[in-house]
């Protein structure tokens, strides 16, 4: 016990000897945080501006047409005459099914339409004879009706032998599998062998992919804030979602070709609470592959009267999201104050990532933009200047056109 209250002594004693070292702190001293120089701190002056906005999202590519073949008829699958994966023609044969069984029903149903076309011609001949012996009384008209009615059930007969030797020559025709779109196939589903289900066996899957769909959704929240702000007069949206669609792959590369928003529900999944959202992309060369994950990037928004601050210059604390303004203290030495944000969208603007201030900031504040890591809450800074009086904005920190500005959607919201 004595060893620790002895450690304790020490310890207070190295803090008393550090303290009294640094010379007295804040204002009393002249200088900065615990005695040290005043931070050199940038500074930028905030102002309202109009930015671009570019709204980014998380979409996987589709096929405009995703077709799935599947036996129209029972059989045998004898032959695969595609290569999987490869890029297929409409009416390309693309498997065999053994056509023999189906060939020898059409023989038969060919032979039962000869027999009805041979009997309705007999019953043509019959009801001729009788007709004009009806007439002269030399038979009963009964007779000559009953050969009228055979001659009718002879030809219903032939029709309905047609209509059979018709349908299965169809099921015959069927026995060849051919693409119904141009578009790349996956992997066959079934091998040389296998028994295929009439409209039940999956026999492969086509994709067309020009144009190649790109779907997204946008949550109910993110919706309902930018609608907020279109009717508050902070943003402007394109008409009739007319917005540039592009999107970057997965290594980051820019998809070379934009598109358009072709759908937009207007209903919100209940499962998930968010709208669905699809793009059309030209794809002629197929670079863009069905399922693909990818970021979609809209742009034709526009951010109006914004104040943007970089976003080094925005800090977590415990209370939220903060930046440091250059303030007066009583004896009028300039000091940094905390002051709490709500931010909303990133910026990119002439390179330099801002963050666009919702609330917290009004036109005219001296926001600090760098030499952040040496402030304390009420330390001394030293602004940029003559005398350190003048605030001047952070290099690069704010557009110098608008048009150069965009911002993105995806940014983490306070």
């Amino acid at each position: 016990m004595m060893q620790i209250r002895l450690a304790r002594l020490s310890a207070a004693a190295s803090i008393a000897l550090v303290t009294a070292a640094c010379g007295p702190s804040g204002p009393q001293g002249g200088g900065g945080f615990h005695g040290f120089p005043p931070a050199e701190v940038v500074t930028l002056t905030v102002a309202p501006r109009s930015f671009p906005v570019a709204f980014e999202y998380v979409g996987q590519t589709l096929g405009s047409k995703d077709v799935e073949v599947r036996a129209r008829v029972t059989g045998i699958v004898e032959k695969r005459l595609f290569q999987e994966g490869a890029f297929v023609k409409a009416g390309q044969q693309l498997f065999t099914i053994d056509p023999k069984p189906y060939a020898a029903q059409v023989e038969q149903a060919e032979a039962e339409l000869a027999r009805a076309e041979a009997q309705k011609a007999q019953a043509d001949r019959e009801s001729a004879r009788l007709k004009p012996l009806a007439e002269r009384k030399a038979i009963g008209q009964k007779e000559a009706d009953d050969a009228a009615s055979n001659a009718d059930f002879a030809a219903a007969a032939v029709k309905a032998a047609k209509a059979k030797v018709d349908e299965l020559k169809l099921n015959w025709g069927y026995t060849r599998v051919l693409a119904p779109i141009s578009g790349l196939t996956s992997r066959a589903q079934v091998s040389e062998g296998s028994l295929a289900t009439t409209n039940q066996t999956l026999l492969t899957t086509i994709s067309q992919t020009d144009p190649i769909w790109v779907a997204f959704t946008i949550s109910e929240n993110e919706q309902l804030r930018l609608s907020r702000a279109v009717a508050a007069g902070q943003l402007t949206v394109p008409k009739d979602n007319a917005y540039e669609v592009t999107v970057k792959l997965s290594d980051g590369s820019a998809f070379p070709r934009k598109g358009k928003i072709n759908f937009s529900d207007t209903r919100v999944n209940p499962t998930t609470g968010t709208y669905e959202v699809r793009a059309e992309l030209p794809n002629a060369d197929a670079a863009l592959k069905p399922g693909q994950f990818v970021r979609v990037v809209l742009r034709g928004a526009a951010r109006k009267d914004a104040i943007a601050v970089p976003q080094s210059a925005v800090l977590d604390g415990p209370q939220g999201k903060f930046v440091y303004v250059a303030a007066k203290d009583k004896d009028g030495k300039d000091i940094a104050q905390p002051r709490p944000v709500v931010v909303g969208d990133w910026v990119d603007a002439n390179g330099s990532n801002l963050w666009v201030v919702e609330q917290g900031l009004k036109p005219g504040d001296v926001v600090i933009v760098d030499g952040i890591a040496k402030l304390q809450p009420g330390g001394a800074i030293k602004l940029p200047g003559a005398g350190g009086a003048a605030a001047q904005p952070a290099a690069g920190a704010v557009p110098a056109k608008p048009e150069e500005a965009n911002a993105k959607s995806s940014a983490p919201k306070s």
